[in-house]
């Protein structure tokens, strides 16, 4: 049973842990574990992607988790540094960086090809390559966003300037940039892959890929101070086993996800050079 609550812009979903007291674990706490997730894709899609795998963890580790974000990119990483809110981190991968010195510890990664960012017209365009994105209306994620990043780094590197030769149009998340040329808003999208093939089969057969930066890690799960080593162990021992069963392979398709492996730091700290803008 679930108990959704928009509360100053935070969106909370409480998730009920009957049936399960009898399965204690080192996870059990007197207060609800926090799974706070990057606002990449709107409020409503967040909470239809990520509640089978909350509800698996929470079923699995018998307490209750409570899935929260926030409003934009900046206030989700200032509250991850600054207020140290979240349990559990589910976050861009070059943010991983910034949580890490607030205390947060890498547990796993999802196990899928690497990240990269795309940028995609609708099919009845004219604009075939980036080229052809001279003096075009670009929609884009947050600046702060790692799609942003990849894409800017990219038309640089083709010799387009980003910033004078194509207007980039600011949107809230990589659903909103999609459709932003879908409904002929702007004349091209830049997004994230993950999202993309999210994206309904309608709008992906209406749209052509015009260009694919390098890829990224891909994003990577860690826990805070409040989360002790046991249950930390605990928490990365569910990731990592849920492909090998058949109902960690079902949550796994909410995410478009193969399942999560062990990560290390220095694959997030790479990141820098990868996301530089010259």
């Amino acid at each position: 049973m679930k108990i959704l609550t928009l509360l100053s812009g935070v969106l909370l979903l409480i998730l009920s842990m009957s049936g399960f007291a009898d399965k204690l674990g080192h996870c059990t706490n007197a207060r609800p574990i926090t799974f706070g997730i990057l606002p990449f894709v709107s409020a409503e899609q967040l909470v239809i992607r990520f509640t089978p795998l909350v509800n698996y963890l929470s079923k699995h580790l018998n307490t209750e988790i409570r899935i929260e974000t926030a409003p934009d990119f900046v206030e989700f990483t200032r509250r991850t540094a600054k207020e140290h809110r979240y349990d559990i981190l589910f976050t861009a991968p070059h943010f991983y960086s910034q949580a890490r010195k607030a205390g947060y510890r890498l547990i796993a990664s999802v196990d899928s090809p690497g990240m990269r960012a795309l940028i995609v017209v609708p099919k009845k365009s004219t604009i075939k390559s980036i080229d052809d994105l001279q003096g075009k209306r670009l929609a884009t994620v947050n600046a702060k966003s790692l799609a942003t990043l990849l894409v800017r780094k990219h038309l640089t590197e083709h010799g387009i300037d980003p910033d004078h030769d194509l207007k980039l149009i600011t949107t809230p998340t990589h659903d909103a940039s999609l459709l932003s040329s879908f409904h002929g808003v702007t004349d091209a999208s830049a997004l994230m892959q993950p999202p993309y093939t999210a994206a309904s089969q309608q709008v992906r057969d209406s749209m052509r890929i015009i260009a694919e930066t390098e890829s990224a890690p891909h994003i990577p799960i860690s826990v805070g101070e409040h989360i002790s080593q046991t249950c930390a162990t605990e928490i990365t021992t569910l990731l990592l086993a849920m492909a090998s069963t058949t109902e960690g392979q079902r949550v796994l398709k909410h995410n478009h996800f193969t399942g999560f492996k062990q990560s290390h730091t220095d694959e997030y700290e790479k990141i820098k050079a990868l996301t530089f803008k010259p």
